[in-house]
């Protein structure tokens, strides 16, 4: 019979740090608290009584990795409440930026912070420097895949972190097309490497199944990050202004995160690129779904490492989405769309590396923020990070406490959570009476 005491001080290739307290009894799981720390960051306060304009850029400092992911929330929101509708030419440009967001985070988790466990090694610096070996293939293969993914953010938005150029209505200044092609060019180049990736998390066979259900945007028209309905497990489709109906907040005593369960289930959720694939996998861009043959036919899954998997194949769609985009766009000039301020409530949906995420501005006739409201994707998958925490525990009791330790982090990193959104993250501590 197990007893004692397990801490782990600080789980490393994650964003930030928090805590992970476990009880065992008798051999059994009798409590496990995934504590969130630190919280509340105040960024929703301190912008209120600031001017809509100036929000959106101040938000995108929410998150160093994502803040194009905030940023675009922000300006959505601001537009909504406003009644601002802006141009299909800036719905695409937004699209392309935001794949160079997709293509550089989702290739920094998986092949910085993710494909050290798959290679069995501690860190990036222990994968042999050997042209021959294939994990020393695959982080110069990341590479390129995350510079090519910085670059496109870079030339349509201006930088890949806290971009200027994006503005409620539009852009304050428009690409250089004559960069077009040179990107079309790298984004041919790294296909290759993407695909190596995708049949190397593919065939990683690390499992952790719960039959989770899952939340996600759904455009009917195509693969989309930025538009669509909200849907989940259980067949409710609404639009995602009502983003709120879905969910029920819940207090967690010992966590300064929200955190949230389906409110009409009472079921925790998860949320993230393996709900997106699951429920988006038939709108993939058709070369993307070519290439990847039968490794689709396991979406829908409920194997958490496949959250993983699921991010790989995003970044493919990312890649070849960019490249019809920036084959068949003519930016022309366009100045962006300015209202006089009205009274309104804007709320602005987006999929986030991490899940979807949402923003509410609350704004007076002055143009003044009067509220302003942040869900996280991290905050909405605690609930689920526990269970899951649970689970692996109860069946797996009996092993050495440095298998438990790893495999806790492995679970944890396989849901990217981002503690720069929600709070800092991983110290583990474990009571056996």
């Amino acid at each position: 019979m197990h007893s004692g005491d397990i801490t782990i001080e600080s789980v490393t290739k994650i964003e930030g740090s928090a805590g992970l307290k476990v009880t065992i009894a008798e051999d059994k799981v009798t409590d496990l608290k995934f504590i969130i720390q630190d919280y509340k960051r105040f960024y929703t306060h301190a912008v209120q009584g600031k001017p809509i304009i100036s929000v959106p850029s101040f938000l995108s400092r929410i998150c160093g990795t994502c803040s194009v992911a905030h940023l675009f929330a922000a300006i959505i929101a601001i537009e909504n409440s406003q009644g601002i509708k802006v141009s299909e030419q800036t719905k695409t440009l937004r699209r392309l930026a935001y794949d160079g967001l997709m293509i550089r985070d989702h290739a920094l988790h998986l092949y910085f912070f993710t494909l050290p466990d798959l290679l069995g090694v501690d860190s990036i610096l222990d994968i042999p420097d050997d042209d021959q070996n294939p994990g020393h293939v695959l982080l110069h293969d990341s590479f390129d895949i995350k510079q090519v993914g910085t670059d496109i953010t870079n030339i349509i938005i201006g930088a890949a972190i806290h971009a200027p150029f994006p503005t409620p209505g539009g852009f304050l200044k428009l690409p250089d097309q004559s960069k077009f092609p040179e990107l079309i060019q790298r984004l041919e180049e790294i296909r290759p490497k993407v695909l190596r990736g995708i049949k190397t998390f593919f065939e990683w066979k690390e499992s952790l199944i719960r039959n989770s259900d899952f939340l996600a945007l759904r455009n009917e028209e195509r693969f989309d990050f930025l538009e669509g309905s909200l849907i989940n497990s259980n067949g409710k489709k609404v639009n995602s202004s009502q983003f709120l109906s879905f969910m029920k907040e819940v207090v967690v005593p010992y966590s300064e995160s929200n955190s949230y369960l389906f409110s009409d289930t009472n079921e925790d959720y998860l949320v993230g690129a393996l709900s997106r694939v699951n429920f988006n996998k038939d709108k993939l861009n058709e070369r993307t779904k070519k290439d990847l043959g039968e490794i689709l036919n396991i979406f829908p899954s409920h194997n958490l490492y496949h959250n993983n998997l699921a991010q790989a194949i995003e970044i493919l769609q990312c890649v070849d989405e960019a490249i019809e985009i920036l084959k068949k766009i003519q930016v022309m000039p366009e100045p962006p769309i300015r209202k006089p301020a009205v009274a309104g409530v804007g709320i602005g949906v987006v999929e986030a590396p991490r899940g979807t995420l949402y923003h509410m501005a609350k704004v007076n006739d002055k143009g003044m923020i009067e509220d302003y409201d942040v869900i996280v994707p991290t905050s909405q998958n605690q609930i689920t990070i526990e269970n899951d925490l649970k689970k692996y525990f109860n069946e797996n009791i009996a092993k050495e406490e440095d298998e438990l330790k790893f495999s806790a982090e492995k679970i944890i990193r396989a849901y990217d959570p981002c503690m720069s959104c929600a709070t800092n993250f991983l110290k583990m501590e474990v009571i056996r009476k």
